[in-house]
């Protein structure tokens, strides 16, 4: 199975949800406050989305409770992550 890591830059608590450039990172804003784990829920979620895959092949590997985060993602191959990322606004 293929399988990418991604790092990203967490903004729990956000007016809303969204996915935007940050450097050579991703600033993932999402609604949700940061408790017992919600918040890193609804970033594999949102993610999920955006790449469109199940939400099960998305998930927090490190950084938990860290606002700078690894998620690992399922299904895609790295030049498919980067065409998705690269479509992004800068």
């Amino acid at each position: 199975m293929v399988s990418q890591t991604l790092r990203i830059k967490v903004i729990p608590g956000a007016r809303k949800d969204g996915i935007e450039r940050y450097g050579d990172l991703l600033k993932i804003k999402v609604r949700t406050a940061p408790e017992k784990g919600r918040a890193n829920t609804a970033v594999e979620a949102l993610l999920a989305g955006f790449f469109g895959i199940p939400a099960s092949r998305v998930s927090v590997i490190t950084g938990h409770t860290s606002p700078l985060k690894t998620v690992q993602i399922e299904q895609l191959s790295a030049g498919q992550l980067a065409a998705k990322i690269n479509a992004l606004p800068a």
